[in-house]
């Protein structure tokens, strides 16, 4: 478990023949973040998660954009996923479970996420449109599928309503950033032990 001395980070990269993508995360952040991605839509978005999961999160991505956006932000998200379990460790003392509601004026989604070793994603976001401005939003998926297989996490992602797929977009993620804000946090409850009958997760 890191202290107030030892900061919980990681640094991750992740290259193929389709992508070249290096995330680091400082967990005991506070909301600091810098992108270069090529992808302006998908860094808008994982701002919220830094901001409002109070980490510091850098992301720098080359990809094969004049594709489409589908390796980057899928390899995005597997890397960032990546970082995340590492920053998780063993999971003792931490809370190992998180969710959120977060509302955008008519819009309102909530996430729930479990630190379980399990991965899976059950996901519910009916977009109103295919497009936010170039952004594909059939790519959301892909980012949040590699995240829960690399960070080995249960994810529910459920939009309740919304009739602007800009706001349906924000309100998920600032809703993921605060899930994994609660998940990750230590527990004075559960100090020095696994949040699990199993004994490991």
């Amino acid at each position: 478990m890191a202290t107030a001395t030892t900061p919980r980070k990681a640094s991750v990269e992740r290259n193929t023949l389709e992508t070249q993508i290096t995330v680091d995360l400082c967990l005991d952040g506070t909301g600091q973040a810098e992108f270069a991605t090529g992808v302006p839509f998908l860094e808008h978005m994982l701002d919220q998660i830094a901001r409002h999961g109070m980490v510091d999160l850098k992301v720098q991505a080359t990809g094969d954009l004049h594709i489409d956006g589908h390796h980057t932000v899928e390899d995005i998200g597997i890397t960032l996923g990546q970082a995340f379990h590492a920053v998780a460790g063993d999971k003792k003392g931490l809370a190992r479970y998180g969710h959120a509601y977060v509302p955008l004026d008519e819009a309102l989604s909530r996430v729930v996420v479990d630190f379980s070793g399990r991965p899976g994603l059950v996901w519910n976001v009916p977009f109103t449109r295919a497009m936010i401005g170039s952004f594909d939003v059939d790519l959301f998926v892909e980012f949040f599928q590699g995240f829960a297989n690399h960070a080995q996490v249960t994810l529910h992602v459920d939009n309740l309503r919304g009739d602007n797929a800009h706001h349906q977009a924000e309100t998920v993620f600032k809703a993921f950033g605060r899930a994994l804000r609660m998940a990750l946090t230590p527990d004075p409850a559960m100090a020095g032990l696994m949040p699990s009958t199993k004994g490991s997760l």
